[in-house]
């Protein structure tokens, strides 16, 4: 009789005990916490962002000793609503984005107003959904003003409406994923979003900068490959007209195929293989070609032949590496090949397909022994013609955005960026200096600007970096923050920017001021 006493009251402790358990929670890893993966001692693969990991953390309920009012709670340390038992998460937030600036001589107030919200969820731990809105009000720095005036996009943010008397821009725009691991080798993904292939700041292979697109995903694992194919859908926002072929209904569309296949050496060393396809959903007079199912194909290489072979479709090639020189530091690289002809590489005489680009950085972690003191190094080179093609609706881009670089082509850039953390205060700087070769006139293409058709190329040969009206860009910026609620990222914000064009045309600077309640984790990019 004690035994069974014993086995029932073993029992209830084990139930009540796995009530109180609570499922891992499944997050996508954000700029503040994916230096966990470059500490590890175990090489992981780190290039194809989003990654998806198991916040184990927050498996078991914390006994809170001090008892907090619901205000509290929910202001700095808990989502908005919290659904969690031991089968299922969900969270809820309202992200507010709220912002107000100056100027260098006080003239132009500059202020954003954005209200958004977000749903994340994961059933068991093979499946994983999240889904963001934001509805945005906003008025820019003078030259972020005239960027998106000129492109009719918020960088990375979507189409604007004019608001306040043209003076501001009205705009929205939604993220979505839904990631599916039947198996441990095996991931489906669906999204409404970005991707980026990289380990540095830039990419100049896939990035991003840009609006958001639809795409599905598969990735696959074996012992130390990795292997993605992706297939997307971009739009070409340069067109004038809306395309005849959509029945009014859209902009030109054009399609993408994305091959990645991320190898882990040793365990210092990581190579990635990289092929991309970008063909139009439907030609200048508007007749449909559409989704190309030989595309569907998930072998490496196999279709990027084409590009040697005459194909119209327009194919580029790259390679991402990355080293871990020491315990806490790694350095990585990437080269991109639109265009190759070893002949004329060899010729070293500037022919105008020697379409190329490259980057050179380092990631330091804990500096100086300091935790959380890191620093970032980088250098990207990109040739003139790099990314562009005979028209949009085939060049490597998606709403008057590029798809790896924001300075488009013909230039170079050196960056550093220093970020640090403690307890809840962070710290940012960055300063960039870059220089480009522009157009003197909207006729003329040196190769800045990948929206040019390189049909209309200045010359074939004797193209080099920087060619064209030579200008140089100079852009610094430092953040302090206090963070609120590391849940969702609500935080107190101060920022103050340098920005800097110069040139023989022109030249002009500005200093912007900013100050403001923040949230999420997104990455926007105005240092162009």
């Amino acid at each position: 009789m004690k035994q069974l006493v014993w086995i029932i009251a073993s029992l209830l402790l084990f139930a009540t005990t796995r009530a109180q358990e609570k499922l891992p929670v499944i997050v996508p890893y954000n700029y503040l916490d994916i230096r966990e993966l470059y500490l590890d001692t175990v090489n992981h693969h780190t290039a194809f962002k989003p990654i998806l990991h198991e916040d184990t953390s927050a498996m078991y309920t914390q006994p809170d000793t001090t008892k907090r009012s619901w205000f509290h709670r929910k202001l700095f340390n808990e989502h908005l609503l919290e659904f969690r038992n031991n089968e299922y998460n969900v969270f809820i937030d309202f992200l507010p984005d709220f912002q107000i600036g100056k100027t260098k001589d006080g003239s132009r107030t500059t202020w954003l107003n954005t209200r958004g919200a977000s749903i994340q969820a994961n059933i068991g731990t093979k499946f994983y959904f999240e889904s963001y809105f934001f509805e945005n009000q906003g008025k820019f720095p003078d030259y972020l003003d005239e960027y998106i005036r000129k492109n009719q996009i918020v960088p990375g943010q979507g189409g604007i409406k004019d608001y306040s008397n043209g003076k501001a821009f009205d705009y929205n725009y939604a993220s979505a994923l839904l990631s599916y691991t039947p198996i441990k080798y095996l991931t489906f993904t669906a999204g409404y979003g970005q991707n980026f292939i990289g380990d540095g700041y830039r990419s100049l292979i896939l990035s991003d900068i840009q609006f958001s697109y639809p795409y599905l995903k598969i990735t696959g694992n074996l012992g130390k490959v990795q292997y993605t194919a992706m297939w997307a859908q971009f739009m070409d926002a340069h067109s004038k007209d809306f395309a005849q072929a959509y029945d009014d209904l859209g902009y030109y569309k054009k399609w993408g195929v994305f091959h990645f296949l991320d190898w882990n050496v040793s365990k210092k060393l990581t190579l990635g293989f990289f092929d991309a396809v970008i063909w139009p959903d439907a030609d200048s007079s508007g007749r449909k070609r559409g989704f190309d199912w030989s595309y569907m194909n998930p072998i490496i290489f196999l279709r990027s032949s084409e590009f040697s072979e005459g194909s119209s479709d327009n194919a580029l090639l790259g390679l991402n590496a990355k080293f871990k020189l020491f315990p806490k530091t790694t350095i990585y690289g990437q080269l991109v090949l639109d265009e190759f002809k070893l002949k004329e590489v060899l010729a070293g005489n500037g022919w105008w397909a020697n379409k190329q680009a490259g980057q050179l950085g380092f990631r330091s972690f804990d500096l100086f022994n300091v935790k959380k003191l890191d620093l970032q190094g980088e250098f990207n080179v990109v040739r003139p013609y790099t990314y562009s093609y005979k028209s949009t609706l085939i060049n490597y881009e998606h709403y008057n955005q590029s798809l790896a670089h924001p300075l488009g082509a013909n230039f170079w850039e050196v960056l550093g960026i220093a970020s640090y953390r403690i307890k809840r205060w962070y710290g940012r700087g960055e300063i960039m200096y870059a220089k480009y070769g522009d157009d003197p006139d909207a006729e003329t293409n040196y190769g800045h600007d990948i929206s040019k058709s390189y049909l209309t190329r200045a010359h074939d040969y004797g193209n080099w970096i920087g060619q064209g009206v030579k200008t140089n860009l100079v852009y610094a910026q430092g953040t302090i923050a206090y963070i609120l609620n590391p849940k969702y990222n609500l935080r107190l914000e101060t920022s103050l920017a340098y920005w800097k064009v110069s040139n023989d045309i022109t030249k002009t600077n500005d200093l912007i001021f900013n100050v403001g309640l923040r949230s999420t984790f997104r990455q926007f990019y105005y240092d162009f």
